[in-house]
């Protein structure tokens, strides 16, 4: 269908008076009247308009209703009045200038005006039937009428910002928020037209039953809808149809009801959060426990969330919030025992299992349990989050992704999202566009979250006028057309309908939502903190101001739904059942770490698999029909002609039983894929890869959308491989892949940056998640991270990934040498690292490094530096001999040339890693020192390989030893072998050949580049 606007863009101008009823920045991009135009009409004919002239009874403020109208009318005529269809099949008749218009009736012959102190509505079927004869009517009831409309659109479009949402009244954010106006003056209506009785209009639901009220009427249900404790913002969507859907959920009169049993379970659930909170200040009143009063009501509405979410089929729920209220949402929605929660508090407890744990606020969790409003089982997992308040949100929603997938939840009903946020970081903290920006992508959509925004009107110490640009701190979401619900959290009632309503929008259009609850914090930003030196006015007002418990149950008493004795009997129970709580903590003798996983792989764990370092190849048969069906061109697929060549060079490399570095990634996706595991990569580009090396999609050359995915074609019974160009985005997407990792322990989950530079971007998800996640929360996640990393004269942004940040975050101590002795040291020493650092020079090691990362008997990161002109290096390719039963990953590769003969006249020993081996193996050759230097790699750097580095010093006990790298010295590798090395030597000195220090990673001079290569080459080939 097409709108007025459009029909207007395509020509069609029904008269100079509707044409300017569109705004004027409705731009034609020509003179009206200056030639004859052609439009598609209802009928689908086209006409020639008729040159433009003027209707008085039409002004600029009234385009919008005009187009509504004739939306409307093109729907069905009968929808609008009778003056409106005659004006419109009049204008798409060709009617003259001027001459389309018919008056209405006048005022009084088709709508009576109800004598005094009559009721205010009107049935429609006392309304006198409509005179639509042309020459009687009157076009002011045309003029009145769209000015109701106007009346109810501006409520629709800017009602929220007059409702009553602010508990303390603060308006700290004056000056951002607009303020319209109300008057009815301006729509040149006045107090004599208020009990005059108006048909009202299709978009809106305030009638009921009812098709015309009086105007007074109108204006009265108008504010209760849009100008209460509830501020709908929803008149951004261009969805006619969710439109509809809000206004019906809120405009229609008495919509908001509510049971006495259902007010007393938000009373008793309002009580469980209040007094958590009063009791922790009590026992625990010098300690930082950031709580939640001031927003009390936040436990209600989860609750409500999951009670209504549950009852439509949703079986697990995944949450991340910062730490403002964790506790309380640990305590009271995912039922943490009070006793785990509160030896948090002991300062003399030390954990007896692994880790180095977290602060208690940081902290999640994972239940299953009975939903006893639903009746139906239930799982929550509260992810485990740092002090980067909106760093877990991508999180979440990958681990959402994951479960969904799993359970084959192609349509979201069955596992869903709830982001908790707070307002300064929703509007400040890029991340949280990011995760936006994921929801409606294909392969990275959960199908909808229900964002939750604990608006306290403060960040720390800032106030709302300098902490954003926006009228709201919601403001985000709008982005992505989710409906915002601004509340009032001193109105618990209207909480609860309002996360009725987010839920069932949620369930029902599988989309995001935001509920922004508007409320304060009753301390500073922690309890010690003094919030007086900032906002002296505002907590001045808080201090005077009763909680929302005194406020809800005062009102409820009175109401009758629960007496004095039975609120006061509930407040005890609850308080008895802390204090019971609180003294078995005191007889604990040590917490777990374990006790607080988020993501749980109990399947995992309980099968006791025995620490052992197992081979990772397969059999040659295995490999070759990998590689045959990778190389294929499917039927009825019209397919690059460069590609052709691709094609036709791998199934070559097959043949001759070798492979590129393409071709190795590819033997073990598909391979693992065989096995019945899952794989993932995501990132930008990855589908074809930056260098355009991979194409695991192909694209037909003829027909759009026609794609072919070859490692999902490989065995009838494969399990699924899933390759997906992500956003451009490295922050959101690698926590997304990390979330979607955590889920499943016998998938293959990774990401690729484009460059390994740009991973820094994404550095908090590394640092505060990856790096460390394991020691602070007891999550294991096999995540792998691949970073192009290699200077090859591309300039500073485009050569290094930063490999020493990654070494710095290791946890090994270079004056620890292990024992290396023993028969299960490499397992042992795996099991013990942080994460695996590996900078491989051959499709054999990348092979066996990823089909190591799921065989194994527990989970570790890795981070794989991956080469750029490697990739079609003649000399980085490998046999199929280094990929079969029996091989496994190297995580040092010795010397293997003539000084492997004579080692004892072996003069250097050359350490290296990556890409610069094949630099040293050129000089080498042109230099003729085979004999003279050895090199040896470090395929894994991280952790350090002592007994194979101990092996080749041992083996050329007369040579001196070198490291290389084509990193500058104060980047690379060289600080974290160089000690470590020199130690394992008994202090034997390590000398360093590589560029010099510097501050940025590489020059943007191809000469200084090439002269710098040739300069540390030349040092690594000169002995002395």
């Amino acid at each position: 269908m097409y709108s007025l606007q459009k029909l207007l863009q395509h020509g069609l101008h029904f008269h100079k008076s509707t044409a300017v009823a569109i705004r004027t920045s409705w731009s034609l991009g020509h003179s009206p009247g200056s030639g004859k135009e052609t439009t598609k009409t209802k009928a689908g004919v086209r006409r020639y308009a008729a040159p433009v002239a003027a209707e008085s009874f039409l002004s600029g403020s009234s385009s919008v209703y005009v187009e509504a109208m004739y939306e409307s009318w093109l729907e069905d005529p009968k929808s609008v009045h009778k003056s409106w269809d005659i004006f419109f099949k009049n204008a798409e008749n060709g009617a003259a200038p001027g001459t389309a218009y018919s008056p209405p009736p006048p005022v009084g012959a088709g709508y009576p005006t109800p004598a005094a102190g009559a009721s205010a509505m009107v049935p429609s079927s006392q309304l006198l039937p409509e005179v639509v004869s042309a020459k009687t009517l009157d076009r002011k009831v045309i003029e009145d009428h769209l000015s109701v409309q106007a009346i109810i659109r501006s409520y629709q479009i800017r009602g929220h910002f007059q409702a009553d949402t602010d508990p303390i009244a603060m308006d700290s954010a004056a000056g951002i928020l607009p303020r319209p106006d109300r008057n009815i003056d301006m729509y040149k209506l006045d107090e004599s037209d208020m009990d005059r009785i108006f048909t009202l209009p299709q978009t809106t639901f305030i009638g009921g039953q009812e098709t015309a009220l009086p105007l007074r009427e109108i204006v009265r249900r108008l504010e209760s809808v849009y100008c209460s404790s509830i501020g709908v913002e929803y008149m951004f969507i261009n969805d006619r149809q969710k439109c509809d859907w809000i206004r019906e959920k809120f405009e229609t009169p008495g919509v908001i009801q509510f049971t006495k049993m259902d007010k007393r379970l938000i009373l008793e659930r309002l009580i469980r959060s209040h007094k958590f909170e009063e009791f922790l200040a009590r026992k625990f009143s010098s300690e930082k426990r950031f709580g939640l009063e001031g927003c009390e009501v936040l436990i209600p509405s989860l609750k409500c969330i999951i009670d209504e979410c549950s009852g439509q089929g949703v079986e697990s729920f995944v949450l991340g919030m910062p730490h403002r209220g964790r506790l309380n949402v640990l305590a009271n929605v995912a039922r943490k025992p009070l006793e785990s929660i509160f030896c948090q508090f002991d300062s003399k407890l030390e954990p007896t299992d692994e880790g180095s744990g977290d602060v208690k606020y940081h902290l999640g969790m994972s239940l299953s349990r009975i939903n006893h409003i639903s009746k139906r089982d239930i799982n929550i997992a509260i992810v485990a989050n740092p002090s980067h308040l909106e760093a877990v949100d991508p999180v979440v929603q990958g681990k959402v992704r994951a479960e969904q997938f799993y359970r084959g939840d192609t349509d979201g009903k069955k596992v869903m999202s709830v982001l908790i946020h707070g307002d300064a970081a929703f509007c400040g903290q890029g991340v949280v566009y990011e995760t936006f920006h994921l929801s409606d992508l294909p392969d990275y959509s959960t199908h909808g979250t229900i964002h939750i925004v604990v608006n306290n009107q403060i960040g720390f110490t800032t106030d709302p006028r300098v902490a954003r640009s926006s009228p709201y701190c919601t403001d985000v979401a709008r982005v992505v057309n989710a409906p915002i619900f601004h509340v009032n959290a001193d109105d618990p009632e209207a909480v609860m309908y309002v996360s009725q309503v987010a839920s069932q929008w949620r369930c029902h259009f599988g989309s995001d939502v935001v509920i922004d609850l508007v409320c304060y914090r009753r301390n500073g930003h922690n309890e010690i903190d003094e919030p007086m030196f900032t906002q002296p006015l505002m907590y001045k007002r808080i201090k005077q101001h009763k909680s929302v418990l005194d406020l809800y149950a005062n009102h409820k008493i009175e109401e009758g739904v629960m007496t004095q004795q039975e609120f006061e009997e509930e407040q005890a129970n609850y308080e008895k059942i802390c204090e019971d709580a609180y003294q078995n903590a005191k007889n604990t003798a040590n917490t777990k770490n374990a006790e607080w996983l988020d993501s749980p792989w109990t399947e995992f764990f309980d099968k006791k698999t025995p620490l052992v370092y197992l081979p990772t190849g397969v059999e040659e048969d295995t490999l070759a029909h990998i590689g045959r069906k990778f190389s294929e061109i499917p039927d009825d697929f019209t397919i690059h002609g460069g590609l052709k060549r691709i094609l036709k060079a791998r199934s070559k490399m097959v043949d001759n039983r070798e492979a590129d570095w393409a071709l190795g990634e590819a033997l073990a996706f598909g391979s693992l894929l065989k096995d019945g595991n899952h794989v993932r990569l995501s990132g930008q580009d990855v589908e074809r890869g930056t260098f355009s090396h991979r194409h695991h999609v192909l694209h037909d050359q003829n027909e759009d959308k026609k794609r072919y995915y070859p490692l999902n074609d490989l065995y009838p019974d494969q399990e699924q491989y899933t390759v997906c160009n992500s956003s451009l985005s490295e922050f959101g997407v690698l926590g997304f892949e990390l979330g979607f990792s955590m889920t499943n322990p016998h998938s293959l989950v990774m990401w690729e940056a484009q460059f390994g530079d740009f991973s820094n971007t994404a550095q908090c998800i590394i640092d505060q998640f990856i790096s460390s996640g394991q020691a602070k929360w007891v999550r294991q996640s096999g995540l792998v991270i691949m970073l192009p990393h290699g200077y090859e004269g591309m300039g500073p942004e485009h050569s290094s990934a930063r490999l020493e940040r990654f070494l710095q975050m290791s946890k090994d101590d270079p004056d620890i040498i292990p024992d290396f002795e023993g028969e299960n040291f490499v397992v042992q020493q795996l099991y013990g690292s942080n994460w695996f650092i590996l900078n491989c020079t051959t499709p054999a090691n990348l092979f066996h490094a990823m089909r190591r990362q799921v065989k194994m008997s527990f989970r570790k990161p890795a981070i794989i530096f991956t080469p750029k002109s490697l990739l079609r290096h003649p000399e980085a390719r490998s046999s199929f001999d280094d990929m079969i039963e029996g091989t496994h990953f190297q995580r040092l590769i010795p010397e293997q040339g003539p000084a492997t003969e004579r080692p004892q006249d072996v003069e250097r020993l050359i350490f290296c890693s990556g890409r610069v081996y094949y630099d040293l193996l050129k000089e080498r050759q042109d230099t003729q020192k085979e004999e003279k230097i050895a090199m040896a790699r470090l395929e894994q750097i991280s952790p350090f390989p002592y007994d194979l580095v101990n092996e080749e010093c041992r083996k050329y006990s007369n040579a001196e030893l070198m490291f290389v790298q084509e990193e500058h010295k104060n980047m690379g590798a060289w600080s974290y072998v160089q000690p470590r090395l020199q130690n394992l030597m008994g202090g034997q000195t390590v000398r360093y050949s590589g560029r010099p220090s510097a501050a940025a990673t590489a020059t943007g001079n191809k000469s200084v580049h090439t002269a710098e290569l040739r300069k540390f080459l030349n040092v690594a080939m000169k002995l002395d």
